[in-house]
């Protein structure tokens, strides 16, 4: 806690230092005489000396008035208030100098001159620093040996600003700096070691006994922070960071407010900054429609889109309660958006026709879908159609009846060359809007956007694991490896909307999605972020799951990218759709009879040539010891 006080005892407090600094003044001038005679001044400069001070002293009130120098706070006081007490004596000094040819004899010595400056310098800017030093120890002198030991990685500003927050707190006891650069090693920054490099940290953890390190380097790239984060697991501390430099700038978060390293860290994806003219002409003061908005990335598109103040945002979710958190949230936060939450199915031909034609959207982001591979591969493969590909058509082609402007497509890499019932139906989706385009007038434009597994989702495996991790473990994996593609859902949520303003009509976006990771990795590494080891938890493979692939893709066999003006995004050439194709798919889709799983994956085979349906799962249960899990 910092300390406070009132109106009345700030009042005081400013007149105290007022006087503490006249009395310097005084003593001072004072001083500068006793210096210049060896501390005997004649007797005839004594009634220069206390006469000088009647007019000395009324100046130097005004100076020090008028210069700000009781604008600061002493317990607070640093560099900008020295700065000003310099400024104040340095005028000072040059009001003494010009007075010096109208003062009578004996004159004033010119020694003086030099000395008096110098000497108030230091009792004013020596008292503000003594009384910070005295209030710092009453109150957080204790502290000193309280609190967790734990290292400071980054010996920069951000680590130097760090030393002084934590000096005042009571969870942590900084011990030192480990830092690469070779100028700073074996140095001291605020008093503290810099012990040696990053690579050190496994030794020196053990040295000086620590289980905790603060990572502050919140500029460095991404490679450098997963590098460290590996560092911190490996050595068996248990990581922080510091918020990022933009966030500080910013005012939303202290270089204090450390949070533990998480996997988005691990992975090493940087921030995309998604404010550019063009998404803000895309949409700024337009209707905006999201469909399946309360899901994971639905949700935060719907955040993203209402920073940039759209007129209106319409939230199209069948999930009651989720379309209900959803528009509170937004609400809350964005009071001068009108949100408008619609319940409904995207399936409903007559409900959504009206929702299109009464708000009359700008453009449309269809999130809505069933995901999860696994449980659309059995008992739901009809189901997952139905939704998957009627709701996308019955959604598309109602905003090109509406002559919808835009309409973006949220799709996945599962579509490439799928494995599976979930894959093969966004596919489907994907060729929908593909048919749409070729077939409309031009007046509604149609985009999709391809990305992989996104951190947290609704049903996703980091969830899973952060409960098995809660429980004590196992952690279940399906096969040692399996890999995938990962992003946070922010990260996503902006490269749809980039994709979107971007789209001339037809394309399809490929995200990029950096390196795979193997699952068993992740695994491993969210035990260790816990501050657990794989002594303590188990990875148990459990063999692929219906419908799922060791490696997932981004690009079906016979596609090729272009780049686009963003980094992270290209245009995939798919195929074209057959003339008739779209005629022959809805007389499918619209059977009045449910279709087995079995007839789904072969007719899914007549609609997508590439659609392979997955083999029986390689690998069954398997425990794997600690040796085991590090051999495969």
């Amino acid at each position: 806690m910092e300390p406070t006080e009132s109106l009345l005892q700030r009042k005081w407090r400013s007149v105290a230092v007022f006087l503490s600094d006249l009395v310097a003044v005084a003593a001072a001038w004072i001083a500068a005489f006793a210096l210049c005679f060896d501390f005997s001044p004649p007797a005839d400069y004594w009634p220069l000396i206390l006469t000088s001070l009647l007019a000395l002293i009324p100046a130097e009130a005004a100076v020090f008035r008028l210069s700000g120098l009781y604008l600061g706070i002493w317990f607070f006081s640093s560099l900008p208030d020295l700065r000003r007490i310099m400024k104040a004596i340095g005028i000072s000094a040059l009001v003494v100098a010009a007075a010096m040819p109208l003062i009578p004899a004996p004159g004033l010595p010119r020694a003086v001159v030099v000395l008096y400056p110098a000497l108030l310098g230091l009792l004013m800017g020596g008292g503000r620093a003594a009384y910070r030093m005295w209030k710092e120890h009453l109150l957080y002198g204790a502290l000193g040996t309280q609190g967790k030991p734990v290292l400071i990685l980054g010996a920069g500003r951000s680590g130097a600003g760090l030393v002084q927050e934590l000096a005042r707190s009571r969870e942590w006891r900084v011990v030192g700096f480990l830092d690469d650069d070779a100028a700073k090693q074996r140095r001291e920054l605020l008093g503290q070691r810099v012990f040696g490099p990053l690579s050190e940290l496994t030794y020196w953890a053990k040295i000086l006994k620590v289980n905790h390190v603060i990572l502050a380097m919140p500029s460095v790239s991404d490679e450098i922070r997963q590098r460290v984060s590996t560092l911190c697991m490996r050595a068996g501390v248990t990581a922080y960071t510091v918020p990022s430099t933009e966030q500080i700038l910013l005012g939303r978060d202290r270089v204090d407010h450390v949070r533990p390293v998480d996997l988005e860290d691990l992975l090493g994806r940087s921030p995309v900054r998604i404010d550019t003219p063009e998404i803000r002409n895309l949409l700024f003061d337009r209707v905006v429609m999201v469909t399946g908005s309360g899901g994971s990335i639905g949700s935060e598109l719907c955040r993203q889109i209402a920073r940039l103040r759209p007129a209106q945002l319409v939230l199209f979710e069948n999930n009651e309660y989720a379309l209900y958190a959803l528009a509170e949230e937004l609400n809350e936060h964005f009071s001068d958006v009108a949100i408008v939450p619609l319940a409904g199915d995207v399936k409903d031909v007559g409900w959504v026709g009206d929702v299109m034609r009464r708000y009359a959207p700008s453009v449309v982001f269809h999130a809505a879908a069933y995901k999860h591979v696994p449980l659309m591969e059995e008992h739901n493969s009809w189901q997952a159609v139905r939704n998957n590909v009627f709701g996308t058509y019955v959604v598309a082609l109602a905003a090109q009846r509406a002559k919808v402007p835009k309409f973006v497509l949220v799709s996945t890499d599962k579509a490439v060359n799928p494995t599976n019932v979930m894959g093969a139906s966004k596919r489907l989706a994907e060729m929908v809007c593909q048919a749409l385009e070729n077939g409309g007038d031009g007046g509604t434009r149609f985009e999709m956007v391809r990305f992989g597994n996104v951190l947290g989702s609704t049903g996703s495996v980091i969830p899973k694991f952060r409960t098995q991790i809660a429980k004590g473990g196992p952690v279940t994996v399906t096969h040692p490896e399996i890999t995938r593609y990962f992003m946070s859902i922010p990260e996503a949520s902006q490269l749809v909307l980039e994709a979107a303003a971007m789209g001339k009509g037809g394309e399809i976006f490929v995200l990029d999605m950096g390196e795979p990771v193997k699952i068993a990795d992740l695994a491993r590494d969210m035990i260790r972020l816990s501050g657990h080891t794989e002594d303590d938890i188990r990875i148990v493979y459990t063999g692929l799951r219906p419908g799922e692939k060791l490696y997932e893709e981004l690009l079906s066999d016979g596609e090729h990218t272009g780049p686009t003006y963003h980094p992270k995004l290209r245009i995939a050439k798919a195929r074209l759709v057959p003339v008739g194709w779209l005629d022959d798919l809805l007389e499918w889709l619209k059977s009045a009879t449910p279709r087995s799983d079995a007839e789904v994956r072969r007719d899914l085979r007549r609609w997508v040539p590439e659609y392979q349906p997955a083999t029986a799962p390689a690998l069954k249960a398997i425990p794997v010891t600690n040796q085991e899990s590090s051999r495969l």
